[in-house]
């Protein structure tokens, strides 16, 4: 090697870190500190949430995180005497028994249904092909790509808002630019969910209640639940906001309204079951260990009482204040 290379490699070899430097994406820039206003919300929904809902306020005053597909699987369960539990720990599918048949609320995803969905019912000895009707709480593809194949299959009756009918029959591009979901994974039109118009299946009368924000035509559902032959209320708020970033400032506000329209709905009809499609501000899978363990006169994990059911629902409230607040 000549002298002259020797010396043009070692100039190179010298140069390599300031061109990595170069080269490389800046940093993040470090998150806005909170302002004394966000700092006092996130204390008042600390104290409203108290120690039943600790990690729901830090959930979503402070860490929250979007369901994933590796999230883990949960034990499919029979949760009340006619109420079932099917999915994963971030998305989870609620199984309702009647004297018609059955009725579910979401789907879950198109991929999976052979890998979720069908070993679920399996595993507790239902019968897919009773589920006579499917309600969605909004029309995102975690929630109604499954019922595509239930229509097909098993005739199975889909009931989305109007709004979200719209949403899933004009699909957004995919989060990065990317095309939209084929349209073989979207169920069907079949029924409109509209608020006021209850879905009766059988003994089973579910009321409907408008949430938008989440989805323009977000739906939450309220309904009766057996536990040992006892009557409850149960609810399921079904337009979550899980991450708020994506969502609009006029998409928070109305889902802040939407909050206290449920809260006015469940309040009357004195709601004391908690459920969540996607449970990850209330972990499921500790609930269902709490079940598998339950001994005579024990109380159900999911019967929180109305007050607690109140006070879930303001912690919900007062956590999307918190990132309103942020924005300013």
């Amino acid at each position: 090697m000549s002298s002259r290379t020797l010396a043009c490699l070692l100039i190179f070899a010298a140069a390599l870190p300031a061109l990595a430097r170069a080269q490389a994406p800046a940093p993040a820039a470090p998150a806005k500190p909170d302002s004394p206003e966000v700092k006092a919300l996130i204390d008042k929904a600390r104290k409203a949430g108290g120690a039943m809902w600790a990690v729901e306020a830090q959930f979503f005053c402070e860490s929250p995180r979007a369901n994933s597909a590796n999230d883990p699987v949960i034990v499919p369960t029979k949760i009340f005497d006619n109420v079932y539990a099917i999915g994963n720990s971030g998305t989870t599918v609620y199984v309702i028994q009647t004297t018609d048949g059955l009725l579910m609320i979401d789907a879950l995803g198109a991929a999976q249904v052979d890998t979720l969905l069908l070993p679920g019912f399996q595993k507790l000895g239902l019968d897919p092909a009773q589920v006579k009707v499917i309600i969605a709480g909004h029309g995102h593809a975690d929630h109604v790509g499954g019922a595509r194949y239930m229509q097909d299959r098993f005739g199975s009756k889909v009931y989305v808002s109007a709004a979200d009918w719209n949403l899933i029959e004009n699909p957004p591009p995919a989060r990065g630019g990317g095309a939209p979901a084929p349209a073989q994974v979207w169920p069907k039109r079949d029924q409109v969910l509209s608020e006021g118009q209850p879905v009766v299946l059988g003994d089973v009368k579910v009321i409907a209640v408008a949430i938008p924000g989440h989805t323009p035509g977000s739906m939450g559902f309220i309904f009766p639940v057996k536990d040992n032959g006892r009557t409850h209320m149960a609810a399921l708020y079904g337009g979550t906001i899980l991450t708020p970033g994506p969502i609009s400032d006029e998409g928070l506000a109305t889902y802040l309204k939407s909050i206290a329209h449920f809260r006015e709905e469940t309040t009357r009809a004195k709601v004391d079951v908690e459920l969540q499609n996607h449970p990850l501000m209330d972990p499921i899978q500790a609930k269902l260990d709490r079940l598998a363990a339950r001994k005579a006169g024990d109380p159900n994990p999911f019967v929180v009482g109305q007050e607690n059911y109140q006070r879930f629902l303001e912690v919900m409230s007062v956590c999307t204040e918190v990132n309103i607040a942020r924005r300013k």
